[in-house]
């Protein structure tokens, strides 16, 4: 069994396909047959059943194909490594992180950090935090950054690297646009637009309404929504109030279309998650040590 009989074997399951893999792998379709016939005959198992012109995964397959992700992955981690030993002229850096982190956030501490390391190539995803935890831990991203708590988890190191705050906003429609303070007993008193149950922004919120000793489910919510761009639109149309990152509503408190009044402020750390055991990358070091250096500065 090669490298390379792996990388074409993954092409191959992923694809179900024997022709789309091999255009893929800008191989021949031949080589490409060549390559799983030769896995097979080796250890005499099928790893794939042919069904007339279709193709499926048979059951040493389907094992293969897992063990085979986390081989490829450990060496292209391992040449990512054997690389930088020349520097950090060139190389790779897989970031994951949270929705405002990543939109909001990120961008200009990566333009920074890309002028003074043009060479190192950043590919950042975008998912939800139990996710980026997932992907740390399996090692396809190098560093992960959260927004609120995260649960402790003994393979991978947790620190704070900064935060924002959550604040509550009203649109011009809205009866509070005039209001300068807002209690916490006066959120039960209007309609709510809100994110998605177990987003970080309304887990973080929900919290603090207990704590306050408001029952959450007793918010009447008028809209629930996916990202925090449609709840600034639903806001701004009139559709209630609700609690979003300062970070994202920048802009339209400048232009007055959105207000924030004093009362409902609530601090929300941001977390940097990197795994205990495995060996950092010079590049995702050098990332961590510019996104301190331009916090402090910003």
């Amino acid at each position: 069994m090669t490298l390379e009989q792996l990388r074409i074997f993954i092409a191959v399951a992923e694809h179900l396909h024997f022709t789309r893999a091999a255009q893929t792998l800008h191989l021949t379709q031949p080589a490409v047959s060549a390559a799983i016939a030769s896995l097979e005959g080796e250890y005499a198992v099928p790893l794939f059943h042919r069904v007339g012109r279709h193709v499926e995964l048979a059951e040493a397959g389907r094992l293969l194909l897992e063990q085979a992700r986390k081989i490829m992955k450990q060496v292209e981690y391992t040449q990512r490594v054997l690389q930088e030993l020349k520097g950090l002229e060139r190389g790779e850096l897989f970031i994951a992180a949270s929705q405002t982190i990543a939109n909001y956030w990120l961008p200009i501490r990566l333009h920074r950090f890309h002028q003074v390391y043009p060479g190192i190539q950043v590919r950042l995803t975008i998912d939800s935090s139990p996710n980026i935890t997932r992907q740390v831990l399996e090692g396809s991203a190098d560093l992960g950054l959260v927004e609120g708590k995260t649960e402790p988890n003994a393979q991978l190191t947790d620190e704070e690297i900064a935060g924002d705050h959550l604040v509550l906003i009203v649109g011009r429609s809205h009866p509070w646009w005039e209001k300068e303070h807002i209690t916490f007993a006066d959120l039960t008193e209007v309609q709510w637009v809100v994110r998605e149950t177990g987003s970080g922004t309304r887990v973080l919120f929900e919290d603090e309404l207990e704590l306050e000793g408001i029952d959450p489910h007793k918010l009447p919510i008028a809209l629930e929504l996916p990202s925090g761009e449609m709840i600034k639109a639903a806001v701004e149309a009139g559709a209630g109030v609700a609690v979003i990152s300062e970070l994202l509503v920048t802009r339209e408190v400048k232009l007055g279309t959105l207000r924030t009044p004093e009362g409902v402020r609530l601090r929300r750390p941001f977390r940097l998650l990197m795994h205990r055991q495995r060996h950092p990358t010079k590049a995702s070091l050098a990332l961590v040590h510019s996104l301190s250096e331009v916090t402090q500065v910003l």
